[in-house]
């Protein structure tokens, strides 16, 4: 086992991840931005060090000072968490190449899976489900209308690399597809460093339902079943749940032991979540796979009692997966609300300032992963998530019910959160019967 952890990250995450550590008896050094020197948690590190100014390319993004302050301090291994560099395949070779283990899959495992064009071979290999669509990435725009009128409009554009909606364009007809081709290729060049892109059939009406994978060094993987991640405003998730509400476990299981065959065939070790789009007939289509651990782990982490992120850590230090998939069962029902700072009346303005007065909720099957204390300055460089409310019970209908219970305890002021707009949708009549696809807050927002 390691010996000491730098973590590379902020937030919520880094808090989990020092936790983790913690209870594994491993060190913690914990590195943060000058917008961040007066976050709490870094008293629970055994180290931290300031790694640069505010914005997250003087600290968090920038990969010689990471090095650096891991070098000072000593380290093992470096924890990505989620964001920032946790999917760059360049991070994790300079960390190899510096003697520091990554905690997630080697560069070669995440260069195969983190790029959507290599990740759909290797998802017809494993017999994944996947779109219609282009083979590899689109050259030029005369292929892109030849393949468009193959598969049939609607078409999406999406970025070979990365995520998030950014490079994504739906295209109903030939002249939009022919004027999005060039706008996608320079928006993923720009968030990305990779122009590429790629064509697929597009849903009208989906839900976004993923697959949490485990693998380890040894050749293992297993899957620890799935989650529903369909409420969602531009391609951002707002709640998740698992298990996915009335979908057929006979086909979930299908896809779910084809993601950990994919998984599996790629070497992968550590956490991956192979994502997908279900059709109202509950055909699933691979949408990507995402090389880390994911924003919304804690919900499968109630249903399966597996910790995701200690698991992560002992396999990244060499140890087998401490469990088959057998032993994998789901007990009850749980759901994540992510708490954001942000005013959802106002278009979802940011809210930024001074949390004065903060109540986190508890009592039976109630969990909240937050960073954030009374006095904690929310600053306005970075992702607005401030909290996660999870809960667990017995089926979704009491899930429901104690995530109303919960929120309603939840008191942060004098900022604005989501908090109110989870409370409403928690009384939607069609999210109660599990009737939502991805575009239903966009469409019940306007």
């Amino acid at each position: 086992m390691f010996r000491r952890v730098l973590i590379a990250n902020r937030g919520e995450i880094a808090l989990r991840i020092m936790r983790a550590c913690q209870e594994m008896g491993v060190e913690t050094v914990c590195v943060y931005s000058e917008a961040d020197k007066n976050a709490p948690y870094l008293k629970l590190a055994d180290r931290a060090i300031c790694i640069g100014a505010g914005p997250a390319k003087d600290s968090y993004l920038n990969i010689p000072r990471l090095i650096a302050a891991a070098e000072i301090a000593d380290v093992d291994a470096i924890h990505p968490g989620y964001g920032f560099l946790a999917e760059r395949a360049d991070f994790a070779e300079i960390c190899r190449d510096c003697k520091i283990e990554f905690i997630g899959p080697s560069p070669e495992a995440m260069s195969k899976l983190g790029d959507k064009v290599e990740a759909k071979r290797y998802a017809k290999a494993a017999k994944v489900p996947v779109f219609p669509g282009s083979e590899g990435a689109i050259d030029n725009e005369e292929e892109a209308v030849e393949i468009a009128d193959e598969i049939g409009y609607p078409v999406i554009i999406k970025a070979a690399a990365g995520g998030g909606g950014r490079g994504m364009r739906v295209c109903h007809n030939e002249a939009t597809l022919r004027t999005n081709i060039k706008k996608a290729q320079q928006e993923a060049q720009a968030a990305f460093g990779n122009g590429a892109v790629f064509i697929e059939k597009f849903l009208e009406r989906a839900r976004h339902v993923e697959v949490q994978v485990l693998g380890d060094k040894h050749g293992h993987a297993v899957h620890l079943w799935e989650r529903d991640c369909s409420m969602q405003r531009r391609h951002q998730k707002i709640i998740e749940e698992a298990p996915g509400p009335g979908i057929e476990r006979k086909k979930i299981q299908s896809v779910a032991e084809g993601a950990a065959k994919l998984v599996k065939s790629a070497e992968y070790s550590g956490a991956a979540t192979v994502e997908f789009l279900m059709d109202d007939d509950q055909n699933f289509y691979m949408l990507e796979v995402n090389t880390r651990v994911q924003v919304e782990h804690p919900v499968t982490e109630m249903i399966t009692g597996v910790d995701i992120v200690k698991t992560s850590i002992l396999v990244a230090a060499g140890e087998p997966l401490p469990f088959k998939q057998k032993d994998i069962a789901v007990n009850g029902h749980a759901m994540e609300c992510r708490i954001n700072a942000e005013n959802p009346d106002k278009n979802f303005m940011p809210s930024a300032g001074t949390i004065e007065t903060l109540h986190l909720p508890g009592g039976p099957g109630v969990r909240m992963d937050t960073h954030v204390v009374p006095g904690y300055r929310v600053p306005p460089n970075y992702d607005s998530m401030i909290g996660k409310l999870i809960v667990h019970a017995e089926d979704r209908e009491a899930c429901i019910t104690r995530m109303k219970r919960a929120l309603g305890e939840l008191t942060v002021e004098p900022i604005n959160t989501t908090t109110p707009l989870h409370l409403r949708l928690m009384e939607n009549a069609d999210f109660a019967r599990g009737g939502v696809d991805i575009h239903y807050l966009e469409r019940l927002l306007k």
